[in-house]
């Protein structure tokens, strides 16, 4: 669905964007991640034409992206973009008209999600009389209100207690199922590694990694496994395993040796201990990010 090439982003002295190429499948939701500064942000603008890209070009399903594409995309942004002063019915009403809905089809598609997001009683408040979570799920409603073919979230869980995270994921869950697109920006790992089927990794204004999140992960793996178990843990044999953290009265965390397998470990053990749990330690993405980010830094 979104194309990105080669695209470069300076402001005054600082670059912020520099030759990132990125492509996003339509129908995956597709997670943009980077530590503060590292040019999310900047890249998220130029999709949502809010600024132009100094090089580079940005393909809309296989079309030069365009001021008609506007209407195609929804855009929960960081930062609190709602209007203090107005209810919180005209201000939904509002931007669905902005985005091309007429009176009669907005109000319909308000009272829908202001039903299925338990905001049936907030029509006449003022934002300003909101909390920040309850303001998050305002702008949240008015980004899916046109039913975009692409959604770009921005932080989406800013503000939420747990309670609200969950109804907002199962939603995201949901509008992905009926094939919206879903960019997904964020610093929570944990949800990275629930909701995206793909990622990339931007740091310094560079992409440093991208792929499918399950070939990501796969690729970091290290033979490393946590065993639980009962009995005197022998010592560590050479070539077959080295001990990463040591035993306690019944865990321990091993690293086998290359061209060495499970069981190759599990006949070494046996005839000393009971194994009660073998598993592997796979990296979270929390983890490859921070190897990343710390290798360049």
């Amino acid at each position: 669905m979104l194309s990105i090439k080669n695209i470069v982003k300076q402001y005054a002295q600082h670059r912020a964007l520099d030759g990132v190429s990125l492509e996003v499948e339509k129908g995956s939701i597709f997670g943009l991640l980077g530590p503060n500064g590292a040019g999310k942000t900047s890249l998220i603008r130029i999709i949502n034409q809010i600024t132009a890209p100094d090089q580079g070009e940005v393909y809309f399903n296989g079309e030069k992206l365009n001021p008609d594409h506007i209407s195609k995309i929804g855009y929960l942004p960081e930062e609190r973009g709602l209007y203090k002063k107005m209810t919180i019915g005209e201000q939904a009403l509002y931007l669905a008209q902005l985005k091309g809905l007429s009176r009669s089809e907005a109000i319909k598609r308000i009272k829908y999600w202001f039903e299925k997001m338990d905001m049936q009683t907030w029509w006449d408040k003022k934002v300003e009389d909101l909390s920040k979570g309850m303001q998050q799920k305002v702008q949240f409603v008015a980004t899916v209100l046109h039913e975009p073919e692409l959604i770009i979230l921005d932080e989406p869980f800013s503000g939420f207690d747990p309670v609200n995270a969950e109804i907002v994921t199962q939603e995201i869950l949901e509008l992905n199922r009926k094939g919206t697109t879903i960019i997904f920006s964020t610093h929570r790992m944990e949800s990275v590694e629930q909701l995206c089927d793909s990622i990339a990794l931007i740091n310094r204004s560079h992409k440093i990694l991208d792929g499918k999140v399950k070939d990501i992960k796969n690729s970091y793996r290290d033979n490393t496994f946590h065993l639980n178990y009962s009995g005197a843990f022998p010592a560590e044999k050479a070539g077959l395993f080295s001990i990463v953290k040591p035993a306690d009265s019944e865990n321990v965390t091993v690293k086998i040796a290359a061209g060495k397998t499970p069981n190759d470990l599990l006949s070494y053990l046996l005839p000393s201990i009971q194994i009660l749990e073998l598993k592997e330690q796979v990296p979270s993405i929390n983890d490859i990010f921070i190897q990343k980010v710390t290798q360049l830094s």
